[in-house]
């Protein structure tokens, strides 16, 4: 029976892409080798097996840590209900989920009537169900040097891509010719919210027809 190592798992709002506003519950996954030099969640990165704690002691965490639970399906199952979460949306998220299968754990929810959601870098295939909303934020040229893979890309229901700079919009360019992306949504959303990288990803979204993503949690201060 598979086990997901579980850093988080909370009720919030979603702040990016195309779910922006829909109340969700938060799975987030310990793991990632890709290392985005601006990432906000570095504690996700590495797996430890002193890391490993209960799930209360996982739950009730009062600051960010490398922390995890290792827990299966109907343990997330139960533990969603007892929480009495009212989101029906479910985002699964990291570190990088893809690095495991995620179809048993979206099944699982999609039966009991949730929606899923998988947030990745594009550089791991990914398991999901039909239905689940891909979103592929691509991470190109990170220090952990994993590429951006075609499947994923091809999966995605929405890109969203980090820009501070011009090399980041020019990067994406390039990456939705060489992969052959015409249709699917792009979302740039500025990194840091800082005023410079927000006033480039609108000009690049109008000038390119993409949308942009503002990361509404964090102006509202919320997780």
């Amino acid at each position: 029976m598979i086990e997901y190592k579980i850093n988080e798992l909370f009720e919030t709002i979603q702040g990016e892409g195309s779910f922006t506003g829909q109340p969700s519950i938060f799975i987030r996954l310990q793991g990632c080798p890709v290392a985005c030099s601006w990432c906000d969640t570095k504690h996700t990165w590495k797996i430890e097996l002193d890391d490993e704690v209960n799930q209360n002691t996982m739950l009730n965490k009062g600051e960010e840590t490398s922390q995890w639970a290792a827990m299966s399906v109907v343990e997330i199952l139960t533990l969603v209900k007892e929480k009495a979460f009212q989101a029906k949306h479910i985002v699964i998220t990291g570190g990088e989920p893809c690095m495991v299968d995620l179809t048993p754990l979206c099944l699982a929810f999609e039966d009991k009537g949730y929606s899923t959601q998988v947030e990745t870098s594009g550089t791991f295939t990914i398991n999901v169900t039909d239905s689940c909303w891909v979103t592929v934020s691509p991470k190109v040229n990170m220090r952990g040097g994993y590429p951006i893979l075609d499947c994923a890309m091809k999966r995605a229901n929405e890109i969203k891509h980090p820009v501070a700079t011009e090399q980041h919009v020019d990067d994406l360019k390039l990456l939705l010719s060489e992969h052959k992306i015409n249709n699917t949504p792009v979302y740039l959303q500025p990194i840091s919210q800082k005023s410079r990288a927000t006033q480039l990803a609108i000009d690049a979204c109008i000038a390119n027809n993409w949308r942009l993503s503002v990361q509404v949690h964090k102006y509202l201060g919320i997780e």
